[in-house]
């Protein structure tokens, strides 16, 4: 029996046929999924001669940086050295997908390929840099790399360079549902017919001075710094603000038809995408999460599937107190009795926030590995540190143990300060 190769709504089916990652679980996509899998935590203590220099002033010395990572792997050191180390983080993911996917664009057409990448704040250590050597030597000691090193949308100009990819290319900065909005718009393109391959996902390198305070003086950042390892704690009565993370995520997309005609393996299938905004407040939710139900919302509609299709839930879950709260809100509004624990409901959800922290842009990208694993092997990952569940979350966190259970189709929430939200949803194969 032939493979249907159109959607429900009449577009080109979408599925993933490469996946690549650098986090501070793992320097690439199998370890972590490992780590999330293992409930293992890749947050420590910041480390580097930049933050030093400001010591005693940090009530903050915790994070989720990647540490013994070496980019010039897959690139010279020369061309590295050009390079801010959130583009270096995107091309070292895209790198990985790739060759996962088994791709080869010398074969395509490359005005049928193209790149979507999402960084909320892009490259802030060539900022910070450049600041430093004005203040410090003048202006005309600014490296002349400056300004192509910090764009956001370096990231996906130098994927594209790469590869020599022709086809749609653009970033998104959304804040940290950023990398959720360039994998929707890239299905969306793939949808249309206007593109056969797309590199989409994410990254950021925002574990900086500069960030690290401006986000300690918001008081949006757990201070336990006694104990790296359990300080993001989503959903826990006693968690205290997120942990900064950089990191890496991306993927090859592919047309159903397109997979095929290659005897692509395919991971799963993108079905859904939602997006709306919560018109509220810039930085805070609102507090009924009724711009994360609309989200969620829309990428049932879009994916043609009812509350009840969906078995997991990887939650935004950023540990702090609202944004918890206003998530854990929305999902039962849109689930009801399906999420509610105390009535028997099937939907888990879980945050791998509480083990690779909070990538800002990257977020939406890097917790699609745990969606991709729950269709497709059947395990859902943990939250870990979730020793007191906060009061009226009536949901199956999935608690410090991962789960194995069947999943058919899997969904992925990203919000964003300015009120952005995303919601993802990807199905079995």
């Amino acid at each position: 029996m032939s493979i249907p190769l159109i959607d429900h709504a009449g577009g080109r089916r979408v599925v993933v046929t490469g996946v690549g990652a650098v986090t501070n679980l793992g320097l690439d996509a199998p370890t972590t999924w490992a780590a999330m899998r293992e409930g293992r935590s890749g947050i420590s203590c910041i480390e580097g001669d930049e933050f030093a220099k400001y010591d005693p002033n940090w009530s903050v010395h915790i994070g989720g940086q990647i540490k013994g990572w070496d980019p010039n792997t897959f690139l010279e050191g020369r061309e590295a050295k050009r390079l801010d180390r959130c583009t270096l983080l995107g091309m070292g993911a895209a790198n990985e997908a790739v060759i996962d996917s088994g791709v080869d664009f010398d074969r395509e057409s490359r005005d049928r390929c193209g790149v979507i990448v999402g960084s909320g704040i892009g490259g802030i250590s060539s900022i910070e840099e450049g600041v430093r050597v004005l203040l410090e030597r003048g202006p005309h000691r600014i490296n002349p790399f400056t300004v192509p090193r910090l764009m956001v949308n370096a990231v996906a100009g130098n994927i594209s360079i790469k590869y020599r990819l022709e086809g749609p290319a653009s970033a998104h900065a959304t804040a940290c549902a950023s990398s959720g909005h360039a994998i929707g718009d890239a299905i969306g393109y793939l949808r249309r017919g206007l593109a056969d391959i797309m590199l989409a996902g994410g990254a950021e390198a925002a574990c900086t001075p500069l960030c690290l305070g401006a986000f300690m003086t918001m008081k949006a950042l757990s201070s336990r710094n006694d104990e790296p390892q359990r300080a993001s704690r989503p959903f826990d009565k006693d968690r205290d603000g997120f942990v900064l993370a950089e990191g890496g995520a991306m993927y090859v997309l592919e047309t159903l038809e397109h997979a095929l005609a290659r005897d692509a393996k395919i991971y799963a299938e993108l079905v859904g995408f939602g997006n709306s905004c919560d018109a509220h407040h810039i930085t805070a939710p609102d507090e009924q999460g009724r711009g994360a139900a609309r989200s969620m919302r829309s990428a049932l509609a879009d994916a043609g599937l009812n509350p009840e299709d969906i078995g997991y839930v990887n939650a935004h879950g950023t540990s702090t107190p609202l944004g918890d709260a206003a998530e854990v809100a929305a999902v039962l509004e849109i689930f009801a009795d399906h999420a509610r624990a105390s009535k028997g409901g099937r939907v888990l959800m879980s945050s791998t926030k509480s083990m690779h922290g909070h990538c800002l842009g990257a977020s939406g990208a890097l917790e699609l590995i745990a969606c991709i694993h729950a269709v497709r092997d059947a395990i859902v990952a943990p939250t870990i540190n979730l020793d007191n569940p906060d009061t009226g979350f009536d949901i199956d966190l999935v608690a410090k143990d991962a789960r194995e259970r069947p999943v058919t189709a899997a969904m992925n929430n990203t919000f964003g300060f300015g009120g952005h939200n995303v919601t993802l949803i990807v199905r079995r194969f």
